[in-house]
């Protein structure tokens, strides 16, 4: 597994660098290597510190985020974060790896995070994981993945419906969905991430999951995940 991506929160709002450390928290990819409300200061961070990954805010007092970008001269990868979309077209025209429009929704800032991770750590001949470790209310746990039918985000915790029991892990959904191969598995409500070997049919917006005996497992699609999810069908 590769090293995480250091990243840098840079805001001039304590409450916006508070939201984006509690997602970075939530992605093991990440690493949380500073947060700051001086753009001045940011900049020595990148230079010093070996920074890969900077959220930027685009409208801060004495340096802008567009200004920074002229500064940052590519020595980092940006995402921008602002509450105004006019600045998306000069961002990507300083190829920024994203452009977050505030308020920034989970789901929204973990697809700028794949992106990055696209850039900066390049999957190469990789083995897709077979198994992964999740904490239980006393222990670390195995799961086989081949066996995961579907998992279930109830607040702090999430039940994972496996073919031969349920196992409760003291983790929330946003973090388990990050451990998981995008290769196998797939969110498609709030609450729920889908095994694909395990969907028997879809309608409606209804997944059926084979069941062993009995009526089969039926999981909601939400209308956010809907596209992304009928995509990857």
């Amino acid at each position: 597994m590769s090293d995480p991506i250091q990243c840098l929160l840079v805001d001039d709002k304590p409450l916006a660098l508070d939201l984006l450390a509690d997602y970075v928290a939530q992605v093991p990819a990440l690493h949380l290597a500073g947060r700051s409300d001086n753009p001045v200061e940011a900049l020595n961070w990148v230079a010093e510190r070996r920074v890969e990954l900077v959220f930027l805010d685009v409208q801060m007092p004495q340096l802008t985020g567009l200004q920074f970008l002229h500064a940052l001269d590519r020595r980092a990868q940006v995402v921008l974060t602002t509450a105004y979309a006019e600045y998306a077209l000069t961002g990507f025209e300083h190829d920024v790896v994203d452009y977050l429009l505030k308020p920034i929704p989970f789901e929204r800032f973990y697809q700028a995070v794949q992106k990055a991770q696209r850039r900066l750590r390049p999957v190469v001949a990789e083995t897709p994981r077979s198994y992964l470790f999740v904490k239980t209310e006393h222990r670390l746990q195995r799961v086989d993945l081949a066996e995961v039918r579907y998992l279930e985000g109830l607040q702090n915790y999430v039940v994972i419906h496996a073919a031969t029991e349920k196992i409760v892990a003291r983790q929330t959904i946003n973090s388990l969905e990050a451990s998981l191969p995008a290769a196998a598995f797939v969110r498609v409500h709030k609450s729920f991430i889908v095994s694909l070997a395990h969907i028997h049919t879809v309608e409606r917006g209804r997944i059926f999951l084979q069941a062993a005996a009995g009526a089969p497992t039926v999981i909601p699609v939400g209308d956010a995940y809907r596209n992304a999810f009928y995509g990857r069908l």
